[in-house]
């Protein structure tokens, strides 16, 4: 049942029983209002009789006129002035006069009978009052019987606030009751899938987290081998030399100097060789001024002269936009990490990295013919995690297709500014405006 059709049925139970009611109280007084018009019919039968018979004095027909009142008329057995009329007559009919008596002759009596207005007022007067306190029940009914039902209906309002708060604790769950009303089922339903989604959010954060760790950690091992290996050996070959010089400056000739010399040279050469590649790897040089082409072909240049097995080719259709240097980090970045997995899991032999402008927005692609994902395998995990982590701080989407054996296609949007579209537009020879 939904919330429409229960609300519904307590309101229409409610009228159903309040008219009943209603129906009861006007039954209760149309009886009451037969009593009395029998009552008062048959007390003026008794005074006509009773002014009809022979030796009845005038005053006990005045003591049966007193015994209970007339309905609708005024008997009176001597000439008396009219009364006062009330003031619901005055007002209701101001201009209204007080009907002038008849007299009637009735055995040796005389009656003054007159049409009395304020006995049909009185009566009305009495049905409008329960009248009024009949509506006044049936208001103050429907207030708090729609008071109870929306209270009622909308209690499970208090188990929803519970279960996001539960979830806004860090709870898996909202751990919501079934409800009977369809609405909150369907908001039910949609917690739980939110629920799902915030702990599989909450889940990849804390993945996302494990593996900034482990690549930091790596990378700093890398760092201090490569150090330790490369540049502490050049190093130590630059102080033996400065060592033997200093030791034998006296003696060398001018030959074994300049051999000496050209030492240093190649040393200190290959010593500032090995930390621009350390350099390019903890943060490629030029993305700050625009130079994200550059970046890609040396990178792509870098893994092509390796010995992998695996021919990379990189395609730029037209010339790239200077973008922020976050987002032209973060495309390095996500060319970079996908070319390590293609290197390390892939078993490819070909991969191509493709990249160009297209409705205000630059597309990235990276595919290979390797072995693929596996089926069972998480869309987004690991390094593909990072990447989609990146892409979203800078307005990034990543998607990722293909399958077994049909190798990995990993395409990236990343919507361009109005700036950087008008300055691609202005930097292009065959734009006209």
């Amino acid at each position: 049942m939904d919330l429409r059709r229960r609300l519904v049925g307590y309101l229409g139970a409610l009228l159903g029983g309040l008219l009943v009611v209603a129906v009861a109280i006007h039954l209760h007084s149309l009886r009451g209002d037969l009593d009395a018009e029998v009552a008062a019919s048959t007390h003026l039968v008794d005074i006509l009789v009773a002014a009809s018979q022979p030796g009845t004095s005038a005053e006990q027909v005045q003591a049966l006129l007193r015994d209970a009142p007339l309905r609708h008329l005024s008997i009176e057995a001597t000439a008396q002035a009219p009364a006062e009329r009330s003031w619901l007559a005055a007002l209701l009919a101001p201009e209204a006069a007080r009907p002038t008596p008849r007299t009637v002759h009735i055995g040796g009596q005389t009656l003054y009978i007159a049409a009395n207005p304020d006995s049909e007022i009185d009566e009305r007067l009495d049905d409008t009052v329960r009248l009024c306190i009949t509506l006044l029940l049936y208001s103050g009914a429907t207030l708090l019987v729609a008071w109870w039902a929306a209270h009622r209906a909308l209690s499970p309002v208090r188990e929803l606030e519970a279960g996001l708060q539960r979830l806004a604790r860090g709870e898996e769950a909202a751990r919501l009751p079934a409800f009977a009303l369809r609405e909150f089922s369907r908001v039910a339903g949609a917690i739980d899938v939110l629920a799902a989604a915030l702990g599989a959010a909450r889940a990849a954060q804390r993945q996302l987290a494990r593996q900034l760790i482990e690549v930091q950690e790596a990378e700093r091992k890398t760092l201090a081998r490569e150090l330790h290996d490369e540049m502490g050996q050049t190093l130590t070959a630059i102080g033996i030399t400065t060592a033997y010089l200093e030791r034998h400056a006296g003696q060398l000739s001018g030959e074994q100097l300049a051999e000496c010399a050209r030492e240093l040279r190649r040393d200190v050469r290959t010593s500032g060789l090995q930390l621009r590649a350390m350099l390019g790897q903890l943060r490629p040089h030029g993305l700050e001024a625009g130079g994200l082409a550059g970046a890609l072909r040396e990178l792509v240049g870098n893994w092509q002269q390796r010995e992998t097995g695996i021919e990379f080719r990189l395609d730029l259709a037209g010339t790239l936009p200077a973008l922020a240097e976050a987002a032209s980090l973060a495309l390095y970045r996500v060319v970079q990490e996908a070319l390590t997995n293609v290197v390390r899991h892939s078993g490819a032999r070909h991969c191509r990295v493709g990249i160009e402008c297209r409705a205000a927005a630059l597309l990235l692609c990276i595919e290979d013919d390797g072995q693929g994902l596996p089926a069972d395998r998480p869309a987004h995990q690991g390094g593909l995690l990072g990447m989609v982590e990146r892409l979203d701080m800078v307005g990034g989407r990543l998607q990722v297709a293909g399958g077994p054996g049909r190798g990995v296609q990993l395409q990236v949007s990343l919507p361009l500014q109005e700036e950087e579209t008008k300055e691609e537009e202005q930097d292009d020879p065959h734009h006209s405006g």
